[in-house]
């Protein structure tokens, strides 16, 4: 028979990269959906707030958490089908993303190349539609399965169902803190189709001198490229890009290029334009600047770190003021990709 243990008053600062010291109410662990099942079914979770976390990297705490935190850490990987085309591989949500990565690339998988060495758990790449050099979990998703809070059954989840955006999805808007995720279906390709003309990723096979493009090479030069200028979370806490890069109307964007004629923009596929929001932040002086224990990355000004000590309402200020500086100077509102709780 399966069993939870629950935990209380307990300290949070283990689970969460910023390195922030909140308390938790209620921790309880879960490592097999017949625990996580069983958790569901014997606590009230309509009279208590819960708040779900894998890797912690995607997470901001700004004060001690009154309710149930659940750290999922349901784990595993299957090959489920395959064709002359394709794999379809199921991983469990609490299994650390960058090794599911490593497991795809380690078969000749292709897909999630572009997203090595992002931090966080399976079960939060959906949720937030992660996305790097110009490859979004959308484009490699099949479907999901999800313990429904309020009944406790298990329901499926196609890519339509997810209503997928630019890091957002469904499990962030309508079905937030209704669903728990617990395993995500990816269909990967025998034959991929390389992505190399986002961010640095060329110009790092070539200095490299790699001929021979790979899912490995491509894997390689993206875990170089995100080494080389974000920090690790073990050694100075940050939660990766803090802010989401904004989308404006191309006209928007010809009127801001008239008064600023170096920024940075990028088309969409809906006929507006994606502005790098690191420029933005950078031009308005923050990159490197420390606040107390805080500060702006000196290599990405988009990571916001703790030097140590920092409480999260410390680090909320300071995205806040950055934002409120880039709305005064350019006129652009830029929102958190991070959860804040």
């Amino acid at each position: 028979m399966p069993k939870v243990k629950i935990q209380y008053n307990i300290s949070l600062k283990p689970y969460n990269t910023f390195g922030i010291d909140a308390t938790a109410n209620e921790f309880v662990e879960v490592t097999t959906i017949e625990e996580l099942l069983l958790l569901v079914n014997t606590f009230n979770f309509s009279a208590r707030k819960i708040l779900v976390i894998g890797g912690g990297s995607n997470l901001l705490l700004t004060k001690d958490f009154d309710g149930m935190v659940i750290k999922n850490s349901i784990q595993g990987l299957e090959l489920l089908n395959e064709d002359d085309e394709s794999v379809w591989v199921k991983a469990m949500a609490g299994e650390k993303w960058h090794s599911f990565v490593m497991y795809c690339i380690e078969h000749g998988y292709g897909g999630v190349e572009n997203l090595s060495l992002i931090p966080g758990c399976v079960g939060a790449a959906p949720m937030q539609n992660i996305g790097a050099y110009g490859v979004e979990i959308k484009d490699v998703f099949s479907s999901l399965e999800a313990v429904e809070i309020e009944t406790g059954n298990i329901v499926l989840f196609t890519n339509s169902d997810c209503k997928f955006g630019y890091r957002e999805s469904v499990f962030k808007n309508e079905l937030k803190g209704k669903y728990i995720i617990v395993s995500v279906v990816f269909r990967l390709s025998k034959h991929p189709k390389f992505n190399v003309t986002y961010g640095a990723i060329q110009q790092t096979l070539d200095k490299n001198e790699i001929k021979d493009i790979t899912v490995k090479a491509i894997s390689d030069a993206v875990i170089e490229i995100r080494t080389s200028k974000l920090p690790n979370p073990k050694i100075l806490g940050n939660a990766g890009s803090f802010f989401k890069n904004p989308e404006i109307s191309t006209l928007e964007f010809e009127e801001l290029k008239v008064k600023f004629p170096n920024i940075v923009g990028y088309p969409t596929s809906n006929g507006n334009t994606k502005l790098a929001a690191g420029w933005l932040i950078e031009q308005c002086g923050w990159k490197g600047k420390q606040v107390g224990k805080t500060g702006s990355h000196k290599d990405q000004s988009l990571v916001l770190v703790n030097y140590g000590g920092a409480k999260g309402n410390e680090i909320w200020q300071l995205a806040m003021d950055i934002q409120q500086s880039v709305k005064d100077k350019f006129g652009v509102t830029i929102t958190p990709e991070v959860n804040i709780v």
